[in-house]
């Protein structure tokens, strides 16, 4: 049986970079936080036009078709992780280099509403994986990008990174 409820992670689970995003995420089960997100994140993004899917705040900034494709592929990472974690695999894992990713994602040929039908996926594919998780294996801690970090800690990142970009949205890009 899966618990999804398994507690905030404390501060020796994570990497001090990603201290902004666990704070953003509220209490309780964090796959009800994760899904509430997917219907929310959709319903704020869906309506925008073409010309407000790639606005930039600044010439080199991504637009927001390059963040969609940017959340979605920073979640498979993190998702990974926690797959690997979870299943005991103590090897360390690699870091990312996230500006190398939206360079070579070719986002900007897409629509919007394709990255969003892909975060989607992602996100069912998340919480698939989330699910099937017994206590043990969200309290076990690996280490990635040459931090400590642990399978709860991952959820936590997942929903807090999109938590962090939907309010770089209202801010910085005015939707």
């Amino acid at each position: 049986m899966s618990t999804t409820n398994p507690g905030r992670p404390g501060p020796d689970e994570y990497g001090a970079y990603y201290a902004s995003y666990i704070a953003r995420v509220p209490d309780g089960d964090i796959c009800d936080q994760i899904a509430r997100q997917t219907d929310a994140f959709c319903a704020l993004l869906a309506p925008l036009s073409a010309e407000q899917a790639t606005f930039r705040p600044k010439p080199d900034d991504w637009n927001i078709i390059e963040v969609v494709g940017h959340i979605a592929d920073g979640e498979r990472v993190f998702a990974y992780r926690a797959l690997r974690i979870a299943r005991n695999d103590t090897t360390p894992l690699a870091s990312f280099d996230q500006d190398l990713f939206v360079a070579n994602g070719n986002f900007s040929s897409r629509t919007l509403g394709d990255l969003l039908d892909e975060f989607v996926t992602v996100r069912r594919a998340t919480l698939s994986l989330l699910h099937t998780l017994s206590s043990a294996a969200w309290l076990r801690r690996g280490t990635a990008s040459d931090n400590p970090i642990s399978v709860r800690a991952l959820a936590y990142i997942i929903a807090g990174h999109e938590l962090h970009h939907v309010a770089d949205f209202r801010q910085r890009y005015n939707i």
